[in-house]
């Protein structure tokens, strides 16, 4: 691996970093644009925050019209810490990763309520948050304080290790490139040069077909010159997914939804979703419905793909035309449903609910059979 290349080269690599950026920096709605940062402009830290926390395992593309409605519809950190949680978690459905929308809300109420409502500025103190990481940490300080931290997401992380050939494997092969993009990080403007990176990364970088042809570190690049740019950064070979099988039940009643809250521990955790049989990553469900009933049932409606495993959705509609269900209190009932956790949605407004990309899926195939009814 190539990092003693690093320290003759980092100057003239970060000049040249720096220099597109100023000329080729994307627009985003949570950016200072180049121009106004050199005057010492920097951005709302609250919009940083949330738009690392966003972009966490999920592309710009995504993230931007997400980004804008957050921000419209709760534009402090206070508006935000006010928030339902339920209406937080229904605004980010789509976005997938839904633990980062609970630490989200969680991280709102702590800065509002302990910290008077203003983010720390430094990397150590930020750490401290609710949902926030070393690159989360690193991200805002620089970004948003100005303060000198070495900032390596996953374009920037493609980025340092093509420049240098860093053929240690993931994840041990992080120390390696966060060590060159250590020499490379300027002590004045981290934030604009991690940007730059960032956009680099994004746009000429890019994990397949990079477009080395008008990148302008060309010269520099080690991973170039071999000519086997896209074999960095080296990753573990991948393990195949376990396949897991879980049942949704539709229950409808007077042209409403039969949808209930998900226990606040697990995955989708505090979601509004249809009833299901406990599928799990670990294993398959149970298949049993939530109430006697006739059932109709339909085989492999959704596939859907988690980071660990995938699940195979059959969807059960239930036939019988009476519903009677006892909410009289927190209890579950013959049915094995909690009356407290359950709710009727009107099924003309039913994109309204913020259920999770899965739900949604099976939702979208069910209503498309009704129409062809």
């Amino acid at each position: 691996m190539g990092v003693d290349r690093i320290t003759g080269e980092a100057q003239d690599i970060t000049a040249k970093i720096s220099a597109h950026y100023v000329d080729n920096a994307r627009n985003l709605p949570w950016r200072v644009p180049p121009k106004l940062s050199v005057s010492g402009m920097l951005p709302d830290p609250y919009h940083v925050w949330m738009s690392e926390v966003m972009l966490q395992q999920t592309t710009v593309a995504a993230v931007i019209a997400y980004f804008q409605k957050f921000t419209q519809r709760w534009p402090t950190v206070a508006d935000l810490a006010a928030a339902d949680e339920a209406d937080v978690l229904a605004a980010w459905a789509g976005l997938g990763y839904y633990a980062r929308a609970r630490n989200l809300h969680k991280c709102a109420r702590h800065v509002t309520e302990q910290l008077d409502g203003m983010f720390p500025s430094q990397e150590a103190e930020l750490l401290k948050l609710p949902g926030v990481g070393a690159y989360t940490a690193a991200a805002i300080a620089a970004i948003a304080f100005g303060q000198r931290a070495v900032v390596v997401d996953a374009n920037i992380e493609r980025l340092v290790a093509r420049l240098f050939a860093i053929d240690r494997p993931l994840p041990k092969g992080k120390a390696d490139i966060r060590m060159g993009m250590d020499a490379l990080t300027p002590k004045d403007g981290a934030g604009d040069f991690a940007q730059a990176c960032m956009d680099i990364g994004a746009s000429i970088c890019s994990a397949k077909a990079p477009k080395c042809g008008i990148c302008p570190l060309q010269e520099h690049c080690a991973a170039y010159a071999a000519g086997d740019q896209e074999r960095y950064p080296v990753k573990p070979p991948k393990k195949a997914k376990p396949v897991r099988k879980g049942r949704f039940f539709w229950i409808e009643q007077d042209e409403k939804l039969l949808l209930v809250t998900r226990p606040p521990k697990g995955m989708l955790g505090s979601m509004r979703a249809l009833p299901d049989d406990n599928w799990a990553a670990g294993t398959d469900g149970h298949g049993k419905p939530p109430l006697d009933g006739d059932w109709q049932l339909h085989e492999n409606v959704v596939q859907h793909s988690f980071t660990h495993f995938s699940l195979e959705v059959d969807l059960a509609v239930y036939q019988s035309e009476k519903i009677v269900i006892n909410t009289g209190d927190n209890k579950s009932t013959e049915v094995g449903l909690k009356p407290d956790d359950m709710l009727w949605w009107p099924l003309d407004g039913i994109e309204d609910a913020g259920l999770p990309t899965l739900f949604a899926k099976a939702v979208r195939w069910a209503v498309k059979q009704k129409l062809k009814e």
